[in-house]
């Protein structure tokens, strides 16, 4: 499309960028993007990337079910780094656990012979709509082990980063400068206004843009993200019905432990 046609585009987003189908897309559909990505989130400069594969791609715009497909990105960064990328809208209060399984499953594949020392690094990134501990609010986190005294780390092989969408205002000047908060709204965009405004202050982000708008033109494409919006909130209204059974459930469990306590006092 014409830069000026794209410039003057107006109004809410065709698909949400919280959409993973629709992020997994972006990814896939452009590999300067994806670098540029990775180089923010991995505080790498571009010459430190010499390639990337994205190892389990999808035919964009082919049908699919939440068993037959992964919406995760794994990309095998410079032929010997394992990157997960994820974008997570819904808080199954799992996540820690689901990230240090993924981490675990794939650093455990080494092969028969092989030298544990010529283990890949395993680096997983989520992307996530939501405060992963409420008290301890953070925009963009790394985790890795290290001795509780000392805080020496043990390996750098073994890594977890969340980066928090809904805290943008926490990024710090470090964050600014690898220019993750440009991408946390990329990805917490709502209107073409917001995209117009990040593509007139990056480059990169007037090329994702771009690509973008290429991917929601298409109707395939298109009728997939909708299909995965609908999947998420089921998902998601699920969600809220279980949360608010437990806290019934909780109520009801505190009146009950109450009747008993006063029960036993008028026996006494």
């Amino acid at each position: 499309m014409h830069e000026k046609n794209m410039s003057t585009l107006s109004g809410n987003l065709t698909i949400p960028m919280t959409n993973d189908y629709l992020f997994k897309a972006l990814l896939q559909e452009n590999e300067h993007v994806l670098k540029g990505l990775l180089c923010s989130l991995l505080h790498l400069r571009d010459e430190d990337i010499k390639s990337t594969e994205i190892t389990n791609s999808i035919i964009l715009g082919e049908s699919f079910t939440d068993k037959t497909f992964m919406l995760d990105v794994r990309i095998i960064l410079n032929n010997n780094s394992l990157i997960n990328l994820e974008m997570q809208v819904i808080n199954y209060n799992n996540w820690p656990e689901r990230s240090l399984a993924y981490l675990g499953r794939e650093f455990s594949k080494i092969q028969k012979g092989q030298d544990y020392f010529n283990v890949s690094p395993v680096h997983q990134i989520g992307i996530l709509n939501f405060s992963l501990f409420e008290n301890y609010p953070s925009f963009y986190s790394t985790y890795m082990m290290q001795d509780t005294k000392t805080h020496h780390i043990y390996s750098d092989k073994f890594v977890l980063s969340v980066l928090n969408l809904t805290q943008i205002e926490l990024a710090t000047d470090e964050d600014k400068y690898y220019k993750i908060d440009y991408w946390a709204r990329l990805f917490s965009a709502k209107t073409w206004e917001d995209l117009n405004m990040l593509a007139k202050e990056n480059p990169l982000m007037a090329e994702a843009k771009e690509t973008i708008k290429k991917l929601t033109d298409d109707e395939a494409i298109r009728d997939a993200c909708y299909r995965r919006d609908l999947q998420l909130a089921y998902e998601a209204s699920i969600e809220k019905r279980l949360a608010l059974q437990e806290q019934q459930l909780a109520e009801k469990d505190a009146e009950i432990s109450e009747l008993k306590r006063q029960l036993a006092e008028a026996k006494q």
